[in-house]
């Protein structure tokens, strides 16, 4: 049995979702995981939770296996995302392994079935172990092909109402244009969800987008690569991009 929240909306803890691609455990390889890499960022998550805050994460797989591209040669798209989806929960059971190596306890919740090796997500569940100062690894996106990591981090967030997403990337932040081909691009401090679809700014999916917006859920984008930065981001400070309400 579930037991219901004891603390109110004003003094809960500080609870916050960490999107992690896949590609952000590679380190520098070109594909795979850099167990170095996962034990830097499990650090700094651990580190960040000391000061109470609840932390969730949802981990891509495209270090591993990309669905889009594998159909973009000839693969059915279904089955390229579900294999997608297998990726992300390798992926997961490797954070929680480094994660669990810094003392901090820490739960792999699948969208797809697979008890011998993690648990089934149940909202409810999730919410329980985050308030019991877990960390909640959420692997398998939605459970369905064809929506994003990005999607399944925002549908998470909403549902164990974190308050802000941290989409931890390469870049630091949101430009106008792709900085890698546009030197000149210019980086926001803050931009609208509408001005970020209106724009066709590549952030985020569209369908991320729109469901945060319509959940007024805000989503700060900044650059995982600087030292410090996941622990920064979890503890509040204003670094990157913050994503929002006009």
């Amino acid at each position: 049995m579930i037991e219901p929240a004891t603390t109110s909306a004003d003094d809960a803890p500080r609870r916050v979702l960490l999107k992690l691609s896949g590609e952000a455990l590679m380190g520098e390889h070109e594909y795979g995981i850099d167990p170095e890499m996962v034990r830097h960022i499990a650090a700094q998550v651990a580190d960040a939770k000391q000061d109470g805050t609840e932390i969730a994460v949802v981990v891509g797989g495209g270090n591993i296996f990309r669905g889009l591209a594998a159909s973009a040669r000839g693969m059915d798209r279904s089955t390229g995302d579900y294999m997608g989806m297998l990726a992300t929960v390798m992926n997961g059971l490797a954070i929680q392994d480094a994660l669990e190596q810094a003392d901090c306890p820490t739960r792999v919740m699948s969208a797809i079935a697979m008890n011998e090796i993690c648990e089934p997500y149940i909202r409810r569940r999730a919410v329980r172990h985050l308030e019991k100062g877990r960390v909640v690894v959420m692997v398998a996106g939605t459970g369905n092909p064809y929506f994003t990591t990005d999607t399944a981090a925002t549908l998470r967030a909403v549902e164990v109402h974190a308050r802000v997403i941290l989409k931890a990337t390469r870049v630091d932040g949101v430009y106008d244009a792709d900085p890698e081909k546009h030197p000149d691009a210019q980086r926001y401090s803050h931009i609208g969800y509408t001005d970020l679809l209106s724009n066709r700014l590549q952030a985020l999916d569209a369908t991320a987008v729109s469901l945060a917006m319509d959940n007024q859920m805000p989503i700060v984008v900044f650059d995982m690569t600087v030292p410090g930065n996941i622990a920064r981001a979890i503890a509040g400070e204003h670094i990157g991009t913050l994503i929002s309400g006009e």
